[in-house]
């Protein structure tokens, strides 16, 4: 689990003398409220009636329902969470980025913000920022299954975690507004942007675990100055369409006719 950094632990002591809690309770709140995008909170401790939810404007619900002192301390420790997280760079997304599996029950977990890494609050989990760190803070991420993404709108740039294997795409133009993975033996990934649906394939391929892709696969190969495509740029594209197929970012039906279009060329 992530850790508080020191600045974090004073922000705990300090609430928990002002508002009447103990420390454990105001660090069970403080996860509730960023868990819940700094806007809601599900909690469940002793301390707060048992099991619980907050909502900023002012609703609330406890275990303890006829307790409204309680309620109102609880209101109030919730709402200053809140306020804190708010201007905390990174931590918090407006918006929204819709992720789905198609054709299967597979498990799904979507997050918005860009983590701990630009928070003074928590330690960075190095687990949690697997995307090359030079992408800065995704608007973005979620996971499915065996496999993460990450977009970053400024940069225009979606990382996407397969198997171990981080794959970096360049998003062009796109506003990329949902994920979206089609489960079963022909699993394919599709985004969603201002144009409609979009094939992860066909967005060019920059960067493998870090290293640079210097001929994305989305892209035609570098044609020689004669005119015709070096072979060895086919074969090079063919492999890393082999890749992106293994790692599930495109199915046995689009490797097989990008791969057919590519030979065609020789």
């Amino acid at each position: 689990m992530t850790q508080l950094t020191p600045e974090g632990q004073s922000l705990v002591n300090d609430l928990a003398q002002r508002h009447g809690f103990s420390q454990d309770a105001v660090t069970h709140m403080l996860w509730a409220v960023l868990n819940g995008n700094g806007s809601m909170a599900q909690f469940s401790h002793s301390e707060f009636g048992g099991s619980g939810q907050w909502m900023r404007g002012g609703m609330i619900m406890l275990g303890d329902m006829f307790n409204n002192n309680l309620k109102g301390r609880v209101d109030s420790l919730c709402s200053e969470i809140s306020n804190v997280l708010a201007n905390q760079p990174g931590l918090l997304q407006s918006g929204s980025f819709q992720s789905q599996s198609q054709g299967g029950s597979g498990y799904q977990n979507q997050t918005t913000g860009g983590g701990f890494g630009s928070s003074n609050l928590f330690v960075p989990d190095p687990n949690s920022n697997w995307w090359p760190s030079e992408l800065g803070s995704p608007n973005a991420s979620g996971s499915q299954n065996n496999m993460r993404y990450a977009y970053f709108a400024n940069a225009r740039r979606l990382a996407v975690d397969s198997g171990g294997e981080v794959w970096v795409y360049d998003t062009q133009d796109h506003q990329i507004g949902g994920f979206s993975q089609q489960q079963g033996s022909g699993s394919s990934i599709t985004l969603s942007s201002q144009y409609g649906t979009v094939n992860l394939a066909s967005l060019p391929v920059v960067m493998k675990n870090g290293t640079a892709v210097l001929a994305p696969v989305a892209s035609a190969p570098v044609a020689s100055m004669n005119g015709s495509t070096a072979e060895s740029d086919i074969f090079a594209a063919i492999e890393r369409l082999a890749a992106l197929k293994s790692s599930g970012a495109i199915t046995d039906f689009e490797f097989t006719n990008k791969k057919a279009e590519l030979l065609a060329r020789l």
